[in-house]
């Protein structure tokens, strides 16, 4: 089996750096006007991106560049001319989605790779292969594909590079060709600019249909909230609908979505028996399937989160580099990885569209290993005094005295217990707030004060 690569996000340099401390072989970075990262991204700056992929290529890595956004004709004027000096720093990649976008830098520039987006929206394996046609490299396959369509897709293009996610957030549109935050806000999810509208507060009202077509609310079934609102209003098919256009709810169950910040302004929505469409999206995480994908010879295992912090970078990638390798090595699944990332923030997590069912085992470790392994980010280790063997904590979550802490660093992660929290003239201290509070304690053993570190406190005992 050959060895995957594990492909890291980095919205920043220090993002960058902890990817590569922690496994990570290969970052993705995005030029805000050409992505779909506009917010929490420090590589506008051409000087930044050069750093970037100086230090990715000195280290030994890759750096690639995302220019996936679907332009309309404005940006397509400037766009060549943009890149021109961003392509001489020599990325190893530019990741599209647009197929004219892909002409142009295949014209202009042949012999740079380029990989195809997961907004390109390849789910079968004759997309494939006309990409490849076109001189594009690799293929990031749309997230909802199954195990099973991947493994048909490699044994059917077994020379073309494909890539998939492993790990981050899930959009409730289609491989992310969402079209709230533009209805809402006029802030284009495909222009980069998404504000993350499915992540609302939204209650669902009941509603009737008239003979006429207008979709009446008649009750209320809030979403997390008891309160019972009653008949709030009225709207049509062809007017109040998301996007403005006819309904064709053809005998579904009609609902009634109200957004928080808007009371009274009621948009239609379908129901049948999959469910709803507007709602937020569990966070991905399949670590549990490295070993099936490792075996079907995908090149490339993707984490999402370029506006994510450090540490979540820090954990995923520490995480699905020991899972390659044990599935490299042929050794089982190490369910104590699930806990291990369940202390990221998340909003509940799902393997997506790769395993339809799971087997009573299957869902009972991944019950049980992620509540005993779950941990929250508490600090970083932020100063070191040999001469009293003590190690000096900024605290980003409070945590005290008794309480059993992980340093999580490159070399392997070290379990203590907290026995004695000083403040900075040796005072004891029994409890420390977070908000960049210091305090120092004994340096555990085997923790490397000149190595990253993150700190964790365990929340089971």
């Amino acid at each position: 089996m050959k060895r995957p690569e594990l492909l890291a996000p980095a919205g920043s340099l220090a993002m960058m750096r902890t990817a590569f401390a922690y496994g990570a072989d290969a970052v993705y970075a995005g030029q805000p006007r050409y992505s779909l990262r506009v917010r929490n991204n420090d590589f506008g700056r051409v000087d930044t991106l050069a750093t970037g992929i100086h230090e990715a290529h000195a280290a030994g890595k890759q750096f690639y560049l995302v220019s996936n956004i679907v332009p309309h004709n404005a940006k397509l004027r400037t766009y060549l001319e943009d890149m021109a000096e961003v392509v001489e720093l020599r990325p190893d990649a530019l990741i599209m989605a647009d197929p004219g976008l892909i002409m142009m830098v295949r014209e202009r520039w042949p012999e740079l790779p380029v990989h195809l987006s997961v907004q390109a929206n390849t789910t079968n394996w004759a997309s494939v292969r006309f990409w490849q046609s076109v001189g594009v490299k690799r293929i990031i396959l749309s997230r909802e594909l199954s195990l099973d369509e991947v493994a048909e897709i490699r044994d059917a293009c077994p020379d073309m590079e494909l890539e998939v996610f492993v790990h981050g957030a899930l959009c409730i549109a289609y491989s992310g060709r969402c079209l709230l935050s533009g209805y809402f806000n006029h802030r284009d999810p495909n222009q980069g600019s998404c504000t993350n509208s499915c992540r609302w507060d939204y209650k669902l009202h009941e509603a009737d249909e008239n003979a006429a077509g207008d979709v009446h609310a008649c009750g209320s079934a809030p979403l997390g909230n008891p309160t019972d609102f009653g008949t709030v209003g009225t709207a049509t098919r062809s007017g109040a609908a998301l996007g403005g256009g006819p309904r064709h709810l053809g005998g579904s169950k009609v609902w009634l979505l109200e957004e928080g910040s808007r009371p009274g302004e009621l948009m239609p929505a379908e129901e049948d028996e999959h469910g709803t469409y507007i709602l937020n999206s569990r966070d991905l995480r399949a670590i549990e399937h490295v070993q099936r994908l490792v075996e079907i010879g995908v090149d490339s295992l993707k984490i999402e989160g370029r506006t994510k912090s450090p540490y979540y970078v820090a954990r995923t990638a520490q995480a699905y580099r020991r899972a390659i390798a044990d599935a490299l090595a042929g050794r089982p699944f190490d369910p104590t990885l699930l806990g291990e990332l369940e202390g990221l923030a998340n909003r509940g997590y799902t393997d997506g569209f790769y395993q339809r069912h799971h087997t009573p085992d299957h869902q009972n470790y991944l019950r049980g290993h992620s509540e005993s392994g779950r941990s929250l980010y508490v600090g970083d280790l932020a100063g070191f005094d040999a001469a009293r063997g003590r190690i000096e904590i900024e605290a980003r979550n409070a945590f005290g005295r008794g309480d059993r802490l992980e340093f999580v660093q490159p070399g392997g992660n070290v379990e203590t217990v907290v026995d004695r929290l000083e403040d900075a003239d040796g005072n004891p201290i029994e409890r420390l707030p977070g908000s960049g509070h210091r305090a120092w304690l004994a340096l555990p053993a085997g923790v490397d004060p000149a190595a990253p570190c993150f700190i964790a406190r365990f929340l089971a005992p």
